[in-house]
């Protein structure tokens, strides 16, 4: 299974390849971390990352929730 790709901080490369959004909620689901963002065109995407990328984006936000944090994202799966 190929997965999406966060970031809780801005990627320091190829950052033209990188979408921003918010995080509007998150989920445990079929043993992933699914996050729901919010676009800059007001769609939200639903990315799904494995747990281990969830404990190091928890780890670098500034906040206890993610909700509401910005995120810098690449959809790769969803399948």
């Amino acid at each position: 299974m190929t997965h999406d790709r966060i970031h809780a901080k801005q990627p320091p490369h190829h950052v033209d390849r990188w979408s921003v959004g918010t995080v509007v909620s998150t989920a445990k689901r079929d043993g992933h971390w699914v996050v729901t963002v919010a676009t800059n065109t007001g769609d939200d995407v639903d990315l799904r990352v494995t747990l281990a990328v969830r404990d190091l984006f928890l780890g670098r936000i500034d906040a206890e929730s993610p909700v509401g944090e910005d995120v810098w994202y690449r959809v790769h799966g969803n399948g």
